[in-house]
């Protein structure tokens, strides 16, 4: 065999090694576009996180029910999908009470600046809805339901919520703080 033809089957045998190699530990590598859900953790929460959309997350994954996620569930996170997605607008309690929507009736009686945090709140919490769920978190400000004794109406999450904010932190604002800081209210 001539030297030419023998350093060709080297080098064949080489890269045919090394992408064997790679196949075999690729599939156990962890994707820098994944996410591992969290006991406490949101969609909406996770897509505003990573800068997308409860959507993009919804779509990439084929969740039939995007208030339903568990807890080590691994959801991946498009990177292309990431960069083209807008960054989702936070509503502010003039758009709320524009929509005419039972939060901003709820948000009545708050200052601007508190009714701004319970929506911003709401919105990372549970996207806004009254049936998200996550574990043993429920509604839009994801209260346990032990804490809303068994009653999932809308007037009593927000009855619950404002009661959950006063006796914890003071303030709307104070808890949206807090979950600036910490991620979770």
């Amino acid at each position: 065999m001539n030297a030419h033809l023998k350093k060709k089957k080297l080098i064949k045998g080489g890269l045919f090694s090394l992408a064997a190699g790679a196949a075999f530990l690729l599939p156990n590598a962890v994707s820098a576009d994944s996410y591992t859900v969290k006991s406490g953790d949101t969609l909406s929460a996770i897509a505003s996180s990573h800068h997308t959309t409860v959507d993009a997350i919804a779509a990439k994954n084929k969740l039939s029910d995007i208030n339903l996620i568990a807890v080590g569930q691994v959801l991946e996170l498009d990177s292309a999908e990431t960069a083209a997605a807008p960054a989702a607008e936070t509503p502010t309690a003039t758009a709320a009470s524009e929509m005419g929507s039972s939060a901003a009736d709820a948000s009545s009686g708050l200052n601007a600046q508190d009714a701004e945090a319970k929506e911003w709140i709401a919105q990372k919490e549970s996207g806004g809805s009254y049936t998200a769920q996550n574990g043993q978190y429920y509604g839009r400000y994801q209260l346990t339901i032990t804490y809303l004794n068994g009653d999932l109406s809308e007037a009593n999450q927000e009855k619950a919520a404002n009661e959950y904010v006063v006796n914890r932190y003071g303030s709307w604002t104070a808890a949206k703080d807090f979950w600036l800081a910490n991620g979770w209210y």
